[in-house]
């Protein structure tokens, strides 16, 4: 199996990598931090704002089995991509929308799929997401991969997580590992 790697940040990082890890052709989505200036951040460093780096999910796929042109289609129904630095009650640049490239083909994929966007007015509001290179992925801490999975019954999981969960599954029901 050929594998390729995409990172996306679009908000608290449980949401997304929820979503990512109940689709088929999905090896693993980790949750982590990109983007910002120093080594090795751990969560409250990050969940502070001052670092510079995005709360992401880094996954890696089986593009055989899934594209990325599709991972961005559903990254963009899984997030708000017109608030700068907020999704919800999420607020600070950790919390922006952006889509970190790992080659030229991604870039010009991801470029592509927001111009399309805009041009089918799929948003009442201009996109805002940001298209940069990836750089370090420093993987979150164990307790936040599979987060929602092993916590539901957290408040975050069942008023945040949870109902977008739900209408992902509806959304992308062809796409879904059968044990999703």
């Amino acid at each position: 199996m050929t594998q390729a790697i995409a990172t996306l940040a679009g908000g608290c990082f449980w949401c997304l990598e929820s979503a990512f890890n109940r689709l088929e052709g999905i090896e693993e989505a980790l949750s982590g931090y990109m983007g910002g200036a120093i080594d090795a951040p751990n969560y409250h460093q990050v969940r502070g704002g001052d670092t510079g780096h995005a709360e992401v999910v880094q996954i890696r796929f089986d593009p055989a089995r899934i594209s990325y042109r599709d991972l961005l289609e559903i990254f963009f129904t899984l997030h708000d991509p017109t608030t700068l630095n907020r999704q919800g009650n999420d607020v600070g640049s950790q919390y922006r929308s952006a889509i970190f490239f790992h080659d030229a083909e991604q870039k010009a994929e991801a470029e592509a799929v927001i111009a399309r966007l805009t041009a089918d007015r799929a948003f009442d509001r201009p996109i805002v997401t940001e298209v940069v290179a990836a750089s370090t992925f420093w993987p979150a801490e164990n307790y936040h991969q599979r987060y929602y999975d092993q916590n539901p019954s957290q408040p975050y999981c069942m008023f945040v997580v949870g109902p977008k969960l739900a209408k992902f599954r509806s959304k992308f029901v062809d796409k879904l590992k059968p044990s999703a």
